[in-house]
């Protein structure tokens, strides 16, 4: 069977300055994948490069069996759902107008009554209903990112890709989305592409992992084969123990290592 979405060789350059290099794997719907690495490992580049959103120097992504390059925007739109790291501030619109925009792929001439039950939808599931006819620019950090979570659900894509969803969220809603989002891969069949700082949280949520190390892929597979503490040690330049006995494996970091990036290693207390 055919992935929903397939990168292939996918390599990607500021000028002559290499971000991502022959970057390869596969989408599955049904499936919620975590993109995880350090700082600049090139996390958002790849979500990007995948929506379109940045033409990559070689290799390709395959959109349900077409190549995106010889797709018009309009139909990446009905394909693929995009959620950035963060939302601005400065639009005037409400947040019901905010998420409406989410249907600018169906939309003839006038709004119709599924688009706005398809908006209400979305903003019951994100908790959002008691804020629709605020303003946009007048809500918190981690509200205008659940509002741009559904904006991206009202699209009724096959894919969503998140840029750090979680990252202005407290505790509740980090666990609420996340649910949310699981809950949409499995019952739907989506394909969710989420790129992660929380480890314990991707493990918790995602089907599979992605790690990234310096725009190469260091490894790929379930959050057990993937989280271990020669990957941690490697990639993030800390020790930790990897716990196993929960139901997700749990990382507890213990100190941090010495990274080239010119960081001095902890102090011990002992």
């Amino acid at each position: 069977m055919m992935p929903l979405i397939s990168i292939e060789d996918l390599s990607f350059a500021y000028r002559d300055r290499e971000v991502l290099h022959e970057i390869t794997f596969p989408v599955e719907g049904g499936e919620v994948l975590g993109l995880v690495g350090p700082n600049g490992c090139g996390k958002t580049t790849l979500i990007r490069c995948i929506n379109g959103m940045l033409s990559p120097r070689r290799g390709r992504v395959v959109l349900d069996g077409r190549d995106i390059r010889n797709m018009h925007r309009r139909e990446v739109a009905r394909a693929v759902a995009y959620v950035p790291q963060s939302a601005g501030n400065r639009t005037t619109a409400t947040v019901f107008e905010t998420v409406l925009m989410g249907r600018r792929p169906y939309l003839n001439w006038k709004v119709s009554h599924t688009d706005e039950e398809k908006v209400v939808e979305a903003l019951t599931l994100l908790d959002l209903e008691e804020l629709a006819l605020r303003r946009v620019a007048e809500l918190s950090g981690g509200e205008r990112q659940r509002v741009m979570i559904a904006r991206a659900l009202v699209q009724e894509t096959g894919a969503i890709f998140l840029d750090e969803p979680t990252s202005n969220l407290d505790v509740c809603h980090q666990m609420g989305v996340m649910e949310i989002l699981r809950d949409l891969a499995d019952k739907k069949g989506l394909a969710i592409v989420i790129a992660l700082h929380d480890l314990n949280l991707a493990a918790t949520y995602c089907h599979r992992l992605l790690v990234l190390e310096g725009g190469s892929i260091y490894s790929y597979g379930a959050p057990a084969e993937v989280l271990t503490e020669d990957m941690l040690r490697s990639v993030y330049g800390i020790e930790a123990v990897v716990k196993r006995d929960m139901p997700a494996p749990y990382i507890v970091p213990l100190r941090r290592g010495c990274l080239e990036s010119g960081l001095k290693p902890a102090r011990s207390s002992q």
